[in-house]
């Protein structure tokens, strides 16, 4: 009998050695090579060109992530953009999140996107929004909706100034006047 369980064992043992292995995780996969370099909490980030403030951006948490050369920002975040003439902000976006391109510094608002023109009564509402910071402008693929007091607009694809002054639907939905 203990001849019968040694061979089964024996056999168990050579039938697992015999089979394929799964791969090491790779190098790729690994969680703590794609984490952030550093991260920081209740950050101010500041956009300029020379002494010129373009954009200030407040967010709950920011993490920098070398490899890709961005840097995430989770909420809510609120940016104030600025004008050359005017030391008070003339718009202000609030996101639940954004991703700055570490080199050319746009950025890029996700979730919950608002922009209200503080020079007019005006407000954007989307799912995801471009800053150009060269530029000033900024831009979206996706669904939008713009508010006035006189009227609503629904559209798909949006480009503008950063103040919501001058701005151009792609692709006009309709129209709800008030």
């Amino acid at each position: 009998m203990t001849r019968g369980l040694a061979f089964s064992c024996v056999y168990v043992l050579v039938l697992t050695a015999c089979g394929e292995r799964p791969a090491v995780t790779k190098v790729s996969d690994d969680p703590f090579l794609s984490a952030p370099s550093q991260m920081a909490t209740n950050i101010v980030v500041t956009f300029s060109d020379s002494s010129f403030v373009k954009a200030r951006l407040y967010a709950s948490v920011g993490r920098i992530l070398e490899q890709e050369q961005q840097t995430t920002m989770s909420g809510p975040v609120t940016v104030d953009f600025f004008d050359r003439q005017n030391s008070d902000p003339v718009a202000r976006m609030t996101s639940d999140s954004c991703l700055v391109e570490d080199r050319t510094k746009n950025m890029t608002a996700i979730g919950n996107v608002v922009v209200t023109s503080l020079r007019r009564d005006i407000v954007l509402h989307t799912s995801k929004l471009s800053w150009v910071q060269s530029t000033q402008r900024i831009r979206s693929d996706e669904a939008v909706t713009i508010e006035t007091p006189q009227e609503r607009i629904d559209g798909v694809g949006f480009e503008s100034n950063q103040d919501l002054t001058s701005y151009r639907l792609l692709r006009v939905r309709g129209v709800q006047r008030k």
